[in-house]
């Protein structure tokens, strides 16, 4: 089973913060089992017990990080992002500063690959597709008392500040604006993409490449 690596985001909302390599091993197999469950049972039938009977430790190591399934989905989903994150700058460090469209076509294929290959990611990408279930307690805050944002937020965020320093832009509210709404227009059209095709229909792939590519250009072009 696979151990990948657990950042800050992902460690945020646990109930407990892993300080020892061996609690912070022990919270990616947690993931690792979440992730390969969800693939195989789906959400409905995703239970922590069943985590902890595949991750090979006992419940209470479960709870002892997570109330909840869906605080486990969660914290699957901040672990994609922060992975999805450092494969990109990894992609960027080996395209000239002045290539935006291959920066661009980056993002995106760091994003497929992920689809593709990533147990779990059909449910839970970089935020849990599932049904939020009962009322539960308030919204999550920072530190500053802001709600926090949600998924797209998130990536966008994480994408305005990456392609700001490939690009030697400044990471200000217009491109982070324009950053957002790619980012919102491609997800919705990946899961169109993806919702018959497992590999992800080819020509939706292509249409959806060239009608973010055009709208950037606008700002990066």
């Amino acid at each position: 089973m696979p151990v990948y690596g657990v950042g800050a985001d992902t460690h945020e909302g646990l109930r407990r913060v892993p300080v020892q390599q061996r609690s912070a091993v022990r919270l990616a197999r947690i993931l690792d089992a979440c992730a390969e469950l969800l693939d195989e049972t789906g959400y409905e039938e995703l239970s922590t017990r069943a985590v902890a009977t595949r991750a090979g430790v006992p419940i209470g190591s479960v709870y002892r990080f997570f109330g909840n399934k869906r605080a486990m989905t969660d914290a699957l989903a901040r672990r994609n992002l922060d992975s999805y994150a450092d494969r990109v700058e990894r992609r960027l460090a080996t395209i000239p500063a002045a290539d935006w469209q291959a920066a661009l076509d980056a993002v995106l294929d760091e994003y497929l690959a992920m689809k593709r290959t990533v147990p779990g990611f059909g449910l839970v990408d970089f935020g849990t597709r599932v049904p939020a279930g009962p009322p539960g307690p308030p919204a999550a805050r920072t530190a500053d008392g802001e709600p926090v944002p949600d998924a797209n937020h998130r990536v966008a965020d994480r994408l305005t500040a990456l392609l700001a320093a490939q690009l030697g832009r400044s990471p200000d509210a217009v491109p982070r604006r324009m950053v957002l709404v790619a980012v919102e227009a491609a997800d919705a059209l990946f899961q169109l993409a993806f919702r018959d095709d497992a590999s992800g229909d080819p020509d939706i792939i292509v249409e959806t490449r060239e009608l973010v590519r055009a709208y950037l250009a606008r700002t990066l072009g």
